[in-house]
């Protein structure tokens, strides 16, 4: 895998998907608060931690220049109202995990939709990857409906821990190949 300049940018008709970086993190850390968006993110922690936000998004660019993860902020009108990201990136560079989170007013308006399009023609075209895995958990009907609409093919449900919710979650499990 050649890796894609930080300046990457992915644009759809109504969004703007750029790589995010600390700058990003004050922003992520109000979307985050809203325990209806964390509760969906099995790695994130409710309430979030303003520090720990920080660093996360401070290390965006070093994961980026290593070939580990490919993030971005996703802007509606120059306004961060998400993040989706390919992370998980496979030692040969050929798959990755593909996960998306938006601000609560944005949800079931196809944002979601529009960005992971994007990303997924990006990963399957210059980045060269050859296959994308995704998860959600059971109870997140909006995640389910995105993943099917890509074409994902669902391959299992596994239990895997919450740290938004304190307890395990049924993930379901999906892959999408590159035709």
């Amino acid at each position: 895998m050649t890796l894609p300049p930080r300046s990457t940018l992915l644009t759809t008709p109504r969004l703007t998907l750029r790589p995010s970086d600390g700058g990003d993190a004050a922003r992520a850390f109000e979307i985050r608060s809203d325990p209806a968006v964390s509760r969906m993110l099995s790695l994130a922690r409710f309430p979030p931690d303003r520090g720990e936000t920080a660093d996360w998004f401070a290390d965006h660019a070093r994961e980026w220049a290593k070939g580990l993860a490919f993030r971005f902020a996703i802007a509606r009108h120059d306004r961060m109202i998400g993040l989706i990201d390919l992370d998980d990136v496979s030692v040969d560079g050929r798959e990755a995990e593909i996960g998306v989170w938006l601000e609560q007013a944005c949800w079931g308006r196809g944002y979601a939709g529009e960005a992971a399009r994007a990303v997924v023609d990006w990963a399957f075209g210059p980045l060269g990857l050859t296959r994308i895995r995704a998860g959600h958990a059971q109870d997140n009907a909006g995640s389910a409906r995105l993943v099917q609409a890509l074409g994902f093919r669902h391959v299992g449900d596994v239990a895997v821990p919450s740290r938004s919710r304190g307890e395990d979650v049924l993930q379901r499990r999906y892959v999408l190949h590159r035709s």
